[in-house]
């Protein structure tokens, strides 16, 4: 047999079907798979069903990654072994080109390339390389840092050849990986060489290390992809490099590096390259411990321990360092605890005051950590903030117009505007977002009602309270109840969490989304089942008046109807973060032609969306009200509502008027962006429409429409719009402000 395939296998299923099936696409013939389990009555048929000619095979209850890689070392048939671990895939033709060239070249030992992501397959090639570059996923293994390396390596020294390529100097031992080497099965039982079962995080680094020594040919193919997938979910499915154990992980790492350095010559390059690798993470890492960690343990106990593995190291790393990191290597060879402080102490307020210079933002967030939250909470101050700052709207501005109208001159209020010559109502300050005016009353105030999540360096300060009110009816699944985050910040699961335990009181605007709430958001706070404050204009018995004064501020005709377009952000279509490409795909030169008589159409896009719509030559027809700041206003005015998978078609069923949904990359945006908590198909209180035509044909025959749908949006009605009528701010106020 060609090729054994040794996979270990704990949790995670949906990770393990994309690495199964990325198996059965290497069209290689000759090979083996062995899933190595902890009880095989775990796996679920669906699992066995792949055409790998797999094998499983029970390791017993908590065996670690080592112990299940040596099993299947242990039952391998094969020439050559390969590890993939669970929640990884390969691209196509992956093992076939490592296996081409192993054998054209009869090697121990050839490796491919590693790139890392946070999606999964699908997602992945669906984005592409362009794309994932732009995440910042690129090929890790060509980010060499051998700061420690005078000479670029020879490829015709072939033990700093494949030293380099295997080991480098990068992030201690973490990246030291297994992953991705076709292994010639003579070397492993020649030699003995097994994973460390003492090891838990570092099993990897000891087996690289004996496979180095003691192979005699080696080399390496670009085109061979293995797709290392990171855990988006780390509160609920970490991986090993998640998991928040720092006595654990110091204690095996220093232990791993000294059981490595056993097994190598002490004049070696795999020596040179660990000794090298220790003092990067003695100089990034650890050293960052000894100014800012609160456990003391850090600069006792194992301030001693690196000292001691320090005066090991290979002398002439001293003299390849440079001057800041000389001396804290020194400091610690010499044990000397307060010189190393002080030095990094120096070296952090330099790269702060660096920042600062570069950044005025960094010096307001230096202020709010040192001196602002220590001053005392101002009470009766309440702070609002919609939309990162980017409009006065949402149920902030009806929470705050109800708590100006009905308790005058009892509290101050503080508006976030990005536009600061913006003038409020009822007296309230603006400043704007991330000013130092922002950073003193995000310190200072008693209350914050937000629609949108916190800045990540807000902490919240005892006796302070916070209201977020959240921004609609979750149609697209959210947070926690996302497979795949596909957004550019994959990492929002893990900010999520730390954010939510910061409110205080979260607002639902029916039961629907108070039960997806506390499951997406994971939280278990108070619940506010009120409804939303910013629907109390929608039932609000002067709202006809309110339509015709809105249609003259906004210079509408009166005598034509309205049709309102408002499209969502696609998570995978960004130039940034936060900054969404959009292209409108509704053809408003057609609808004019066809429906212009009649109508014209309100055009408002998502806060998120970057892109300006074009509708030069289109004035009288199109109007672009995206910069308008309440789109609940612009719900009053709209005799129709076209959409697709925003949030605004909950909100626009109190109105009871008719709605169209313009979904033409429905199956993309559903199986494999985001994934919806209701059946668009059979649940939505209007047609689904896919081009220009059908929205013309639909709006010319709206009679037959509300027929056909009358029913289904009734119930629609009384499932989402039951709680509103127009009381929201008062129940909201009731509960939070006493």
């Amino acid at each position: 047999m060609k090729l054994s395939i040794i996979i270990p296998y704990d949790r995670y299923k949906n990770y393990l079907h994309d690495c199964l099936e990325s198996i059965s696409q290497q069209q290689i013939t000759d090979y083996e798979t062995l899933l190595i389990v902890n009880d095989e009555n775990d796996l679920d048929e669906d699992l066995k069903a792949y055409d790998i000619n797999m094998k499983v095979i029970s390791a017993g209850l908590n065996s670690n990654v080592a112990k299940k890689r040596n099993i299947g070392i242990n039952n391998a048939r094969g020439e050559y072994i390969y590890f993939i671990d669970c929640d990884d895939y390969l691209m196509n033709h992956t093992l076939l080109l490592l296996i081409e060239k192993a054998d054209q070249e009869n090697l121990d030992l050839v490796t491919g390339i590693r790139k890392f992501t946070w999606f999964k397959k699908k997602v992945f090639e669906t984005m592409g390389d362009e794309k994932n570059d732009e995440l910042n996923l690129k090929d890790k293994d060509h980010d060499r840092d051998n700061k420690f390396i005078n000479k670029i390596y020879d490829e015709n020294n072939f033990d700093e050849y494949k030293t380099d390529i295997l080991i480098r100097t990068r992030h201690a031992l973490r990246n030291i990986s297994v992953l991705n080497i076709l292994i010639r099965s003579k070397l492993i039982k020649e030699h003995e060489i097994r994973f460390n079962e003492e090891f838990f995080y570092y099993t990897d680094a000891p087996f690289v290390v004996q496979l180095l020594n003691y192979a005699k040919s080696f080399d390496r193919i670009d085109e061979a992809v293995f797709v290392k997938r990171k855990h988006n979910d780390p509160i609920n499915s970490p991986a090993l490099s998640q998991i928040k154990d720092p006595d654990n992980k110091f204690n095996e790492f220093i232990k791993a590096h000294n059981y490595c350095t056993m097994l190598v010559a002490p004049d070696s390059y795999i020596r040179y390259y660990l000794d090298a690798k220790i003092v990067s993470y003695y100089t990034k890492f650890f050293v960052k411990k000894l100014r800012r960690s609160k456990d003391d343990i850090w600069r006792e106990e194992r301030f001693k321990v690196m000292s001691n593995v320090l005066q090991n190291i290979r002398p002439e790393l001293l003299n390849k360092s440079s001057r800041y990191r000389c001396k804290l290597i020194k400091a610690a060879i010499n044990n000397d605890i307060e010189l190393a402080k002080k030095t990094v102490s120096r070296h952090l307020a330099k790269i702060k005051l660096k920042k600062i210079l570069k950044n005025k933002n960094e010096m307001n967030k230096y202020l709010y950590r040192h001196r602002y939250i220590n001053e005392p909470i101002k009470e009766n101050t309440i702070m609002f903030e919609t939309f990162m700052g980017k409009s006065y709207a949402d149920s902030p501005k009806y929470i705050y117009e109800y708590l100006a109208k009905n308790y005058p001159d009892k509290y101050q209020f503080i508006w976030v505007l990005n536009d600061p010559k913006e003038k409020l109502p009822y007296g309230g300050i603006v400043v704007k977002r991330f000013t130092r005016k922002y950073a003193y009353y995000l310190a200072r105030s008693k209350y914050f009602v937000f629609n949108v999540r916190q800045p990540l360096w807000f902490r919240k300060r005892e006796g302070q309270i916070f209201l977020e009110t959240w921004h609609g009816t979750p149609l697209k699944r959210l947070a926690f109840d996302q497979e795949e985050v596909t957004a550019a910040s994959p990492t929002y699961k893990a900010q999520f969490y730390r954010q939510k335990q910061e409110w205080d009181y979260l607002i639902a605007p029916n039961k629907f989304s108070s039960d997806i709430f506390k499951s997406c958001f994971m939280y278990d706070g108070n619940m506010l089942e009120t409804g939303y404050p910013r629907n109390d204009l929608l039932s609000a018995s002067n709202r006809d008046e309110i339509a015709i004064k809105l249609k003259q501020k906004l210079n509408i005709p009166l005598d034509k109807k309205t049709i309102l377009y408002a499209p969502t952000w696609r998570d995978d279509e960004y130039y940034g973060n936060g900054k969404y490409k959009f292209k409108l795909k509704l053809d408003l030169e057609l609808l004019k032609r066809e429906l212009g008589e009649e109508y014209i159409v309100l055009l408002r896009t998502h806060h998120y969306i970057a892109d300006a719509l074009d509708v030069t030559g289109l004035e009288d027809f199109a109007y672009n009200l995206s910069k308008y700041d309440d789109i609940t206003e612009i719900y009053l005015i709209s005799d129709i509502c076209i959409t697709d998978y925003s949030s605004v078609f909950f909100d626009f069923a109190n109105l009871k008027r008719p709605m169209l949904f313009y979904t033409y990359d429905l199956d993309k945006y559903r199986d494999v962006l985001r994934g919806f908590y209701i059946d668009m198909e059979t649940e939505l209180p209007g047609p689904l429409v896919y081009t220009t035509e059908e929205v013309i044909d639909k709006i010319k025959n709206l009679d037959l429409l509300n027929e056909q749908y009358h029913e289904r949006y009734e119930q629609f009605y009384q499932r989402f719009c039951s709680w509103e009528d127009g009381n929201a701010s008062k129940r909201v106020i009731e509960k939070v402000f006493k």
